[in-house]
């Protein structure tokens, strides 16, 4: 055998491996075309899922369904269309029969099988029927309710469409079961046709003329449902019996009803789906078949319904296996194609590479040659990797040490630059004693100082990113409140520039768990930028929504200003990367700063920008809290965590230290030596902690609620003024004792800060001693205050008059106290959801105002209550204790007698006499 001959032989043999691969060897295709008029939807959808259960196991089956949706007209022409597609076999569930009659006799007549469903046509050319026996229904119906009256009483009959065969037949059969008891009369007879809009506009008058009927049979369940509607808005409901027919699981429908009591029973009426289609496939494989295939029926009362549901809901669950094992079917049916496909593509392969083995062996000397040689040159390109590998690594551990010293170096100017920056506050203090000159160079010194002390701790903030030093402590908060304040500190620059600044909130709360003093600087270094490259009279707008799909919040930063050029922006996220038009006071810091802060936050950003027409950043974080945040208060709590770098040296005073007393005080200074300087008094008196700016220090006022603050006047940004204003403002802090601090002493600046709220205002210089005696004053006066509210809020005086925050605050605690004062099961989480705070702050504020927790103010006012209601006569202690929310009276006695000292028989006896 020649060569060639190899070759053709090895042709011809992947080609019948392919022949018989794709050989067909199915059952053949059936079509079905059904078309029906059902009325009833819940009867038509249980049909039909019987009819799917059949054809799950006749994938060859093709079938096409079509609603007449009650209009027989319509179902003709359905018929017809379905017989000028010459489908394989016709299923005709009709609403009346005449109008189907002659359409079902043309198919039939033209060889094309014709199966009638549920109600016959008038002729019997027809292949085959499949449906109940509607005379048996009737008579099973008419003995029921023969036998549920005992022989005697008036019967009122609610029918189908007339000329309907199962209205008909019916009708017929209840009228022949009645016929064999006299007592039983049918006094009326209601054209339901089918629908309970037709019951309820008929039924009332028909009722309301026989107002002795005892019994309503309607042919189906959706008309009985109706008839018990009406009966009920007459009254006559209790003692009037409804059976129905149809007998469908699911709500509202006949087992249901039954159940619920709405129906005496009802009778049940095969769908015969099933049946149908089995009937149709052995017409269409020419095997024996049933002409008329009619299902049986039975009374579905309160006796058996429970069973009936069982059984059905059991046939629903195997439906839905079935189901799933038709899915499990076709998958492995579709994994053996595919397998055998395989196979036979293997062993295709096979017969070739045998025949290509001559031509592979050939080229293997010629392979080996050219392995040796890629060998050699990918020794050679390892060795050019490693030497590469080594190059960056010395050139990444240079950079970490010249980074390490330029950061080492920049903590080390903190400390200068506030001391360059304090005196320079303190001479523009004084603008009388400087000429327009000498101010003019200070307000330059102080501007250029706080770029470096920013650039400085940019730097810092940079390094602890980048060695992973840098924690996020997070607390729960609303992030639209948050964002709000940070823009409040722009407002004068958009209005002095002419800047339109809006702030769009898709919603007024968004809660979520983020770290204040990150976002703070993340905001506002967007915010800073688009304040930077927007011109005058230009626009930015904050927008926020949420994003349901990811769980996440999306604020974004829009302006129209120049915009970012197309080769500067996939670098714009670089560190100290400037652009290609670089700004005169940019440092290449701010935006990398704040892409870095946004990652450690668990969340991203991200920009779009197009040239001469603006630019959005855009902050996306989690709404769920991150496992790696720590939570600030428990941080706080427990210790002060060193978040410096471990090659910075320490600060020369420890902000948070160790307090010898409770007591504590917040400082809100931005001068570090003042701050310190007063930490420093401070400290062995009170517990201290401090605050370098107005937006920070109310931050943490609202969160740790200290018993007093020590705030400077000129603050950056937010001012002392406006700290004061904002503590006694919020209803959180308004309690809180303020100390004004600063170098402005004329009178009417003395004038403007208590008017602000401050309950005290020192100038500098100050006695230390006279600063700590002030505070212990003021933290008498308040606990003087909390004896006065605890002794004012009694139930019969707990709606105080709101003249002031605490007052309004207290009025409305003890409002919703009052309100569930009955409940003994409310919770201190209950109060605080009911005035929209946590119960962290809850209980903050009743211990600063009262000295007291929550649960024990509930337990005070319940029993002052229950002292009143001991007062009234023909009172009880079991009606008292319940009434006042106590759970048991025991309970209550022994709380009575430990506050009061006496038992309430005790009590009520000594002030009743009884």
């Amino acid at each position: 055998m020649t060569k060639h001959d190899w070759f053709r032989f090895l042709t011809f043999g992947v080609l019948a491996l392919l022949v018989s691969c794709t050989t067909d060897t199915r059952e053949p295709v059936y079509r079905i075309g059904f078309s029906q008029c059902t009325t009833n939807d819940a009867w038509r959808r249980a049909m039909l899922a019987g009819m799917e259960k059949e054809l799950s196991f006749h994938p060859n089956v093709q079938f096409q369904m079509l609603d007449a949706k009650n209009n027989s007209a319509l179902q003709r022409q359905q018929v017809q269309e379905l017989i000028r597609q010459k489908v394989d076999l016709l299923l005709i569930s009709p609403n009346q029969s005449g109008p189907l009659t002659a359409i079902a006799e043309a198919a039939y007549n033209q060889g094309i099988p014709v199966v009638i469903l549920d109600r016959r046509t008038t002729s019997r050319l027809y292949t085959a029927y499949v449906g109940g026996n509607n005379q048996e229904v009737g008579r099973t119906a008419g003995q029921y309710a023969a036998q549920l009256l005992s022989g005697r009483g008036q019967v009122l009959e609610i029918t189908g469409t007339p000329g309907s065969s199962p209205a008909t037949d019916r009708t017929l059969g209840f009228r022949q079961a009645l016929s064999s008891h006299a007592s039983v009369q049918v006094v009326a007879q209601v054209l339901g046709d089918w629908q309970p809009a037709s019951v309820l506009a008929r039924l009332p008058s028909v009722l309301r003329a026989h107002p002795g009927v005892d019994l309503i049979f309607a042919h189906n369940d959706p008309m009985a449902r109706a008839a018990h509607q009406v009966a009920r808005q007459l009254g006559r409901a209790e003692r009037l019996h409804i059976i129905g027919v149809d007998g469908l699981p699911g709500p509202g429908n006949g087992l249901q009803l039954v159940e619920d009591g709405v129906l005496k029973a009802t009778l049940l009426y095969p769908t015969g789906g099933e049946e149908a289609i089995r009937t149709a496939l052995r017409i269409l494989r020419h095997e024996p078949y049933v002409k008329d295939n009619v299902l049986g029926t039975m009374v579905i009362d309160s006796l058996n319904v429970g069973t009936v549901r069982a059984q059905t809901q059991a046939l629903v669950a195997q439906r839905q296996d079935l189901r799933r094992q038709q899915l499990r079917l076709k998958e492995q049916m579709r994994r053996y194609a595919s397998q055998k496909i395989t196979v036979y593509l293997l062993l295709a392969s096979l017969m070739v590479a045998t025949l290509l083995g001559a031509l592979a062996w050939r080229s293997s000397r010629l392979n080996r040659r050219i392995r040796e040689v890629l060998e050699g040159q990918n020794a050679q390109i390892s060795a050019q990797h490693n030497q590469i590998a080594q190059l960056a690594e010395e050139a990444r551990r240079s950079s970490e040490a010249k980074l390490r010293f330029f950061t080492n170096f920049s903590h080390e100017l903190r400390t200068p630059l506030t001391l360059i920056l304090g005196p320079v506050e303190d001479l523009l203090t004084n603008p009388s004693e400087l000429t327009a000159a000498q101010r003019h160079d200070l307000q330059l010194v102080r501007r250029n100082t706080q770029r470096l002390l920013q650039l400085v701790n940019q730097l810092l903030d940079f390094r602890k990113i980048d060695v992973g030093k840098m924690a996020v402590r997070a607390t729960q908060g609303n992030l639209v409140a948050f964002v709000r304040e940070l823009m409040d500190v722009f407002e004068k620059t958009a209005l002095r520039r002419g800047i339109t600044f809006r702030f769009l909130p898709a919603e007024p709360v968004i809660s979520l768990w983020f770290d204040g003093d990150i976002l703070d600087k993340v905001f506002s270094n967007l915010l800073s930028n688009a304040f930077k490259y927007t011109p005058d009279g230009g626009h930015i707008t904050v927008s926020m929504q949420r994003n349901a799909g990811t769980n996440t919040v999306q604020i974004s930063v829009e302006d129209n200003g120049r915009g970012i050029a197309e080769t500067d922006q996939p670098h714009i996220m670089r560190w100290f990367y400037q652009g290609s038009q670089p700004s005169a006071n940019g440092s290449g810091l701010g935006l990398a700063l704040a892409d870095g802060l946004t990652r450690l936050h668990e969340g991203t950003l991200s920009f779009r920008s197009q040239p001469g027409h603006g630019s959005t950043f855009t902050v996306t974080l989690p709404l769920e809290k991150p496992t790696t945040f720590l939570d600030a208060e428990l941080a706080h709590n427990t210790h002060a965590p060193n978040d410096l770098l471990d090659d910075e040296p320490a600060p020369l005073l420890d902000e948070s230290p160790l307090a010898r007393t409770t007591t504590t005080v917040l400082i809100i200074e931005d001068q570090e030596e003042v701050r310190n300087f007063l930490v420093q008094k401070l400290q062995p008196h009170f517990q201290v902690s401090t605050a370098a700016d107005g937006a920070t220090g109310l931050r943490q006022a609202s969160e740790t609620i200290p018993d007093v603050v020590v705030c400077d006047v000129n603050l950056p940004e937010l001012s002392g003024l406006d700290v004061v204003a904002a503590l006694k403002g919020d209803w959180r802090t308004s309690h809180i004792p303020l100390v004004l601090l600063t170098a402005r002493n004329a009178p009417e600046q003395q004038i403007e800060g208590v008017q602000a709220g401050a309950d005290l205002y020192l100038t500098k210089p100050f006695n230390p001693t006279f600063l700590v005696e002030s505070l212990r004053t003021l933290l008498r006066n308040r606990d003087q205050q909390r004896e006065h509210f605890r002794r004012e809020l009694s139930v019969d005086t707990a709606t105080v008059a709101p003249q002031r925050v605490d007052q309004k605050f207290l009025a409305d605690l003890m409002a919703i106290i009052e309100a569930n004062l009955d409940r003994s099961s409310l919770s201190v989480d209950d109060i605080a959801r009911s005035m929209g705070i946590s119960q962290m702050q809850l209980y903050r504020k009743v211990k600063a105002l009262l000295g007291t927790g929550v649960i024990d103010c509930i337990q005070n006012l319940r029993l002052t209550k229950a002292r009143q209601l001991l007062l009234q006569e023909g009172s009880t202690i079991a009606q008292v204790a319940y009434q006042t929310g106590f759970s048991s009276p025991s309970y209550f006695a022994t709380l009575f007698k430990g506050k009061y000292q006496v038992s309430p028989s005790e009590f009520k006896a000594l002030h009743t006499g009884h």
